[in-house]
């Protein structure tokens, strides 16, 4: 009996160190997931950081005292209002990327990583709108995350914390001010529209007068043109007419008289053709003999055969 009492003693106290044994193992071996890294407290003091793996630690002695999320984190940012510095109110929220690079900094060196930085970023927006005029805030948007980014970077620094971004999601002027803002819009686009117009009309005007220049430029040459060809046609008729004339005197000076004849019978044709041009002419008496014109006109062949026959010899 007092063997079978041994026997079981002894197998609960084996069991009881493999119990032991594995609370041993489980509060020594910790494993840590890839994006986190857990701080180590030896008493209560930090002593390191476990990175992502197989780790150990010895129990009873140490304990893991934080576990920090090491990859990048969107913190959003509540909406606020903000004055700015011509006194206008505008209703603004935000959103900042930040990234833990040291984990015992962010586990010690602040309480409350999340509030700190939400309220740093709410603070840092007031400061920087604040000292913007209101147009100038709403059309320097990438001024202002510039100026963010590199204050609350700063200020987060010594939290082991790296602010990569910090972005303005919305940033809304009161109804009013909208109105206000809309209203200057249609007018400067009423004056662009007014001017684009008045640039077209005068870009017609001119057109239109340097069209009238090259009419009248072309006018003036086509009647310089018709002027010198008609001096040149009166110049030709001029010179068939002094032609004419030295030949009846050449035929006069040799003795034929009919040569008289030319200049009677040409003036009288021109006279025959003035009285039946005129409008008011309705019926002609001509008293004369036709023998008379056409001797005349027979003269003229005759002392027109006659230079003919003294030109070819």
């Amino acid at each position: 009996m007092n063997e079978i009492l041994g026997f079981e003693s002894v197998g609960l106290t084996a069991v009881a160190l493999f119990v032991f044994a594995l609370i041993l193992i489980f509060m020594m071996v910790r494993s840590i997931p890839q994006g986190e890294e857990w701080t180590v407290e030896r008493f209560g003091r930090y002593t390191r950081t476990l990175k992502p793996g197989l780790r150990f630690l010895i129990p009873f002695m140490d304990k893991v005292g934080a576990k920090i999320n090491m990859m990048e984190t969107v913190l959003d940012i509540d909406s606020q209002e903000v004055i700015t510095r011509d006194n206008a109110m505008v209703v603004t929220d935000a959103v900042t990327f930040y990234q833990v690079v040291d984990a015992a900094a962010a586990a010690y060196e602040v309480r409350d990583l999340y509030r700190a930085l939400s309220n740093l970023t709410q603070t840092n927006i007031r400061s920087v709108i604040g000292s913007m005029d209101l147009d100038e805030s709403l059309s320097n948007r990438e001024i202002i995350n510039a100026k963010l980014l590199t204050v609350i970077d700063e200020a987060a620094n010594p939290w082991g914390v790296k602010v990569t971004r910090v972005e303005i999601k919305d940033l809304a002027p009161p109804p009013d001010i909208n109105e206000a803002m809309a209203r200057q819009m249609k007018a400067e686009r009423d004056k662009r529209a007014s001017v684009l117009q008045a640039e077209g009309m005068k870009q017609a005007a001119i057109l239109k007068a340097e069209g009238e220049r090259e009419a009248q430029i072309r006018e003036a040459e086509g009647r310089k043109e018709a002027a010198f060809l008609d001096a040149e046609a009166r110049e030709r008729m001029a010179q068939a007419e002094a032609k004419a004339t030295q030949m009846v005197s050449e035929a006069i000076a040799a003795g034929d008289i009919q040569a008289v004849n030319y200049f009677v019978a040409q003036k009288y044709t021109e006279a025959l053709r003035d009285v039946a041009a005129s409008p008011s002419a309705k019926t002609i008496m001509i008293p004369l003999e036709a023998s008379s014109l056409i001797g005349s006109i027979s003269g003229i062949a005759d002392i027109a055969k006659a230079v003919t026959s003294a030109d070819k010899s």
